[in-house]
């Protein structure tokens, strides 16, 4: 017979909010982390001598592991213990980041990476989950904690850019490093263990009601939508400040690169919080076809822009993303049975972050072979994919919702 793990302590108000608190953090500690080594590597190509492509190749187990991980570390947090596994998100991190600002070669350098991908990848199968348990008002909680990730993602260009211009390149990471192991001892000191417990919760009713056919093709499709997604959003988180630096113009500073990497990032953020507002006065599904068509306007336009018009084709592209992204989860969740749900969002999460790893591989090939020119039109390729199957998505839903509507419209 299975041992039944032994049920958590329900947390009280305060508490919870400072685990959700410690959570948010967590979120944008986990994107930021992961995104100083892309923008770092700009200066490290004066220092080295080496290419673009060729130290930027030296993440790519970093971005891999980011997502191979996910599946493992979701399935220990579920036999072992969430909390513990959160205090070695941030302890292993940190260590593995000040490792690599102590790594002397390239070889040691590209091992310390791959250690922030490993303990990077532990949050999202595990922390969202707490997340998604702890929260009262589950929309409004888990919107604000997907900000907080996408905000590390925004900022981590352009603090590294300063911290890199003004300390070095190293301090970049060390800095991280000790904010990662400090909130770790703390986040030890002040939460409870849980001991492998988990709290169970009644789920919430499925949105819409599918037939098992329709349910198992349009999981399917989400899968394929999670790789071709996950492609594009690493691609392009990866490569704004060299786009930035290639096609703005010659002699921009670092630092300046990392300033207008931000600001286009946080246009996407701005675009999240629109998108949450907008699912409530429109249909999910007819959303994610319409910012699927952006997204793919958005990256054809790249390949034509140059100078300061390049900076509003990259808001329009960083915004069209960062909104699928947030569609992505509310769409799934939509048409996802409860009971299946813990599974489909683990495996979109391995799918969408495993991505990573061949996304940043082939920028680094595809630039050194062809320049931008050539990445922009591969990136194209794959968001008219996403595209073409958020449009089949949207036509096999769009019947049950109308059936829907027709069902909730008052009798006149």
């Amino acid at each position: 017979m299975t041992a039944v793990p032994p049920a958590l302590p329900v947390l009280d108000d305060a508490a919870r909010r400072r685990s959700i608190r410690f959570l948010n953090w967590a979120h944008f500690l986990d994107h930021y982390v992961i995104l100083i080594f892309p923008t770092v590597v700009i200066g490290l190509e004066a220092v080295y001598g080496r290419s673009y492509g060729d130290l930027l190749t030296l993440s790519t187990a970093a971005f891999t592991a980011f997502g191979l991980f996910a599946l493992p570390a979701g399935w220990l947090a579920d036999h072992w213990s969430r909390r513990n596994m959160m205090a070695i998100f941030f302890i292993g991190t940190g260590i593995s980041a000040a490792a690599v600002g102590l790594a002397p070669n390239f070889t040691l350098l590209a091992v310390a990476l791959f250690g922030v991908g490993v303990f990077g990848a532990i949050y999202h199968p595990v922390g969202t989950p707490m997340v998604v348990e702890q929260a009262i008002n589950r929309g409004h909680t888990m919107s604000r904690n997907g900000i907080c990730g996408n905000i590390g993602v925004s900022v981590a260009a352009a603090i590294t850019a300063a911290i890199t211009a003004w300390i070095g390149w190293r301090w970049a990471f060390f800095i991280p490093a000790v904010v990662f192991v400090a909130t770790g001892i703390y986040y030890l000191a002040v939460t409870p263990n849980d001991h492998g417990g988990r709290r169970s919760a009644a789920p919430h009713a499925q949105d819409v009601t599918l037939d098992r056919r329709m349910i198992f093709v349009v999981v399917a499709l989400f899968l394929l939508l999670a790789m071709s997604s996950g492609l594009v959003f690493n691609a392009m988180t990866v490569t704004v400040p060299k786009i930035i630096d290639t096609r703005l113009g010659e002699s921009i500073p670092l630092t300046l690169v990392g300033f207008l990497a931000t600001a286009v990032f946080l246009c996407g953020a701005v675009a999240q919080l629109s998108v949450g507002k907008l699912v409530d006065r429109f249909q999910p599904h007819l959303l994610l076809a319409g910012v699927a068509i952006t997204q793919l306007i958005g990256v054809i336009w790249l390949n034509y822009a140059t100078g300061w018009a390049l900076l509003v084709a990259l808001a329009v592209s960083i915004a069209a993303i960062y909104g699928q992204v947030t569609l992505n989860d509310i769409v799934l969740a939509r048409y996802t049975p409860p009971g299946w749900r813990g599974r489909i969002f683990a495996i979109r999460f391995f799918l969408n972050f495993t991505s990573a790893g061949p996304a940043v591989w082939g920028i680094g090939k595809l630039y050194d072979h062809g320049g931008f020119s050539l990445v922009l039109w591969i990136m194209a390729v794959v968001a008219a994919i996403f595209t073409a199957n958020s449009l089949v998505i949207s036509a096999l839903v769009s019947g049950v919702e109308s059936g829907l509507r027709r069902r909730q419209a008052p009798a006149e």
